[in-house]
């Protein structure tokens, strides 16, 4: 199993909501992937950033965000994590500002 399998299924055991996996490689060189999600509460965001460090199978490259997890980043060099609240999430809106990168992956969404 490779490192965007190990994200997203640590992910889902944590409940982590409206999964989202972005292709970005033709468009930006700082990745090839983000993957985006959000947690109901700021513990569930650490919980969801927890079990993706205790499972990715590698340390990342740098972490940010984690204290006031309403925003968590997960800096895996190819892919990079993005662990919202539901607010933070709508007022980034990533998806939209990447909007012409290629869906991979949606899950649970409303």
């Amino acid at each position: 199993m490779g490192l965007l399998d190990n994200i997203i299924q640590a992910a889902e055991e944590k409940k982590a909501e409206n999964i989202s996996v972005l292709k970005v490689t033709e468009l930006t060189t700082i990745a090839d992937f983000f993957f985006i999600t959000s947690g109901s509460s700021v513990p569930q965001n650490q919980a969801i950033a927890d079990e993706i460090l205790k499972n990715a199978g590698q340390k990342p490259l740098n972490m940010e965000g984690y204290d006031l997890a309403d925003w968590i980043l997960i800096d895996f060099g190819d892919i990079i994590v993005h662990i919202f609240t539901e607010e933070k999430r709508a007022t980034y809106n990533l998806e939209s500002l990447w909007a012409d990168a290629e869906k991979l992956i949606r899950r649970n969404e409303d």
